[in-house]
This record gives C-alpha cells, structure tokens and sequence, in this order.
C-alpha cells in the first residue's frame, strides 16, 4: 500500500477568498460566527471552534468545469494555518474523527471519477481504503466527501 497524503485548500486560495476574492460561483464568501463545534475547515483541517468568525463559500475542487467537477458549500476559519501534511506522518486530521462515515471516490489525472470507486467508508477505514485506491494505477487522487450532505472534505494522494 502507498503511503497517503491528506492536502488541505491551497493557503493562496485561502487567503484570496478571506481578502473577499469570489467562491466558485463568483460571490464573496459570507462571513459568520460559528454556532457549535461542527463546522470542518478546510485549511487547517479541523473544526472552527464555536463563536469564532469563518466563512462560507462554494467550492469546486477541480481545474475546469466539466461533468465530473462538483461544487458545494464549505466553511474556513477566518484565520487560521493550513494543515501541516508533511508534518503529520500517518495522522488522520481532526475533520476527519467526529463523523462514523465518508464518501470517497477514487478520481484519474484527468480529474475524472473513475467509476466503481465511490464508497461509503467507515471512518476507521478512512485511511485504508484511500491508500487501496490509490495503489491502482489509473487513480490520481481521492476526495473524501461527507457521506450525508456530500459536501467537499478533503483531497488525498500519495505520499
């Protein structure tokens, strides 16, 4: 099995859409107080904690328009660090601890879902199953969705 990166939000793209820079659909971000603990950022991979200011966006983790590319609403802590991945070694980040279950689907350079990839994991197996994808070939890289609102977590690809 390869070894497996967790990327998050490039911090350029990051700090151009805290300076108001627009979302995957051309809006500002909003700007809010967090209500509870729930809320993952997608930078430093961890939760917003509760009554810190963050925003909310579209975001479409892909180069290009194109059938495969989808868009969904993510949250960002108004100011934090991006999630260290090289630092971390095998550490699963935080955002990634207080669901049982994501999705993931295994993806090709062409940014395309390969088909029969798509699983609902346990959050145990999160990692595992990552790197077993990622140890075929054609996979470039997998995104880890949430497996109730399919809302965009995080990218991963070989370490």
């Amino acid at each position: 099995m390869p070894k497996i990166r967790f990327h998050p939000l490039p911090t350029a793209e990051v700090q151009a859409l805290r300076a108001g820079g627009p979302d995957a659909y051309g809006n500002a971000p909003e700007r809010v107080r967090a209500e509870g603990a729930g809320n993952p950022c997608r930078h430093c991979l961890d939760f917003v904690p509760e009554g810190a200011e963050m925003l909310i966006l579209a975001h479409r983790p892909f180069d290009a328009l194109q059938p495969y590319a989808e868009t969904g609403p993510i949250f960002l802590c108004a100011d934090c660090a991006a999630w260290d991945s090289a630092g971390q070694g095998d550490s699963v980040p935080p955002i990634l601890t207080r669901s049982p279950d994501f999705l993931l689907k295994g993806y090709t350079k062409d940014q395309r879902i390969r088909y029969g990839t798509g699983r609902v994991t346990p959050q145990a197996e999160v990692a595992s199953y990552a790197a077993d994808l990622l140890s075929r070939p054609e996979i470039a890289f997998v995104d880890i969705r949430s497996a109730r609102n399919n809302c965009f977590q995080l990218r991963v690809t070989r370490g």
